[in-house]
Formats: structure tokens, C-alpha cells, sequence
């Protein structure tokens, strides 16, 4: 979906406040309250806005530690194993990915023991061939969208 420059305004909106109210949003940016919900309802529908719940820190909710788990599976049992991670609260995040192993996976634990359990857990489903596990040490950049955001109503500018 092509996003314009207002698209691009009402993101940066929604992104630096995110708890403004659509009327407020309407009067910063000067455009009529129908435009605005009309835009944010088109960006829902086509999948540009994909949520609106709060973001969570695992840290504070008491997992500090952040690893990413390589998975090499079993031909034919990528979908099966795909299930199985669902039913596993330390992953966060699973991806089928190219190269070395068949998933992606960005767990969470309370401490390098924990973290080990998890590891474990994750050796045994069925399918699993290997893990190959990655400790992240610190957070160089937080999950952003804004500089992609602009990036896109500066290309949508341009002629």
C-alpha cells in the first residue's frame, strides 16, 4: 500500500502518541475528524496499522534475559514444530528463515537457568533436530518504525 504524506504524519502521530484521543489527532494535524478516522480505518483494513495494544518490557515483567534460538527441524515438520513454539510463553517471536536453520526463534527468560530449561523444552519436541542459541548482551537499537515511516512520505513527496 502506497502511504502519502498525511499517512505518514498520522503515524508519526501514533507512534510519538499513542494515547491521544482521534480528535486530538484531527485538530494537531488540521485535517477534518472524518478524514482523519477515514485514513486510520484504511490503514487497519490494508494491514499498515497492525495493533494498538501497549508494548511490554519482559524485563520488567521479570525476564531480563534475550536469546535467539536457531532451530534446525526435521524435513516435513516445520508446520508441527511451528505449533508446538506457540505452546511455549518464553518465545516471544518465531520466523521460518533461509540459511543456517529452519527457524528464527526470540525467547525470554528470567536468568541463564531459565533460559536453559527453555532450551531444553525446545530439544525435546518432536521434529526438533538441533538448537543453536545466541544471548543478546545489550540493545544497540529498540524496535522502531518511525525512521521507515518517514523515509516513506519522503518518497511519497518526491515527483
Amino acid at each position: 500500500m502506497a502511504v502519502d504524506e498525511l499517512d505518514g504524519r498520522i503515524l508519526r502521530l501514533l507512534i510519538e502518541q499513542p494515547r491521544t484521543s482521534v480528535r486530538e489527532y484531527a485538530r494537531i494535524l488540521g485535517v477534518a475528524r472524518g478524514t482523519l478516522q477515514a485514513r486510520l480505518d484504511r490503514l487497519e483494513r490494508t494491514g499498515v496499522i497492525t495493533g494498538t495494544g501497549p508494548v511490554l518490557s519482559p524485563a520488567a515483567l521479570g525476564h531480563p534475559v534475550l536469546a535467539f534460538v536457531h532451530i534446525e527441524v526435521t524435513q516435513g515438520h516445520l508446520d508441527e514444530v511451528g505449533d508446538a513454539l506457540a505452546a511455549v510463553p518464553e518465545i516471544v517471536e518465531a520466523h521460518s528463515i533461509t540459511g543456517g536453520g529452519d527457524l528464527l526463534t526470540r525467547v525470554v527468560a528470567r536468568d541463564n537457568a531459565h533460559l536453559e530449561d527453555v532450551i531444553q523444552r525446545l530439544i525435546r519436541l518432536p521434529g526438533v533436530v538441533r538448537t543453536r542459541t545466541e544471548v543478546a548482551l545489550r540493545e544497540r537499537v529498540t524496535h522502531r518504525l518511525l525512521p521507515l515511516v518517514e523515509s516513506l512520505g519522503k518518497t511519497a513527496r518526491k515527483p
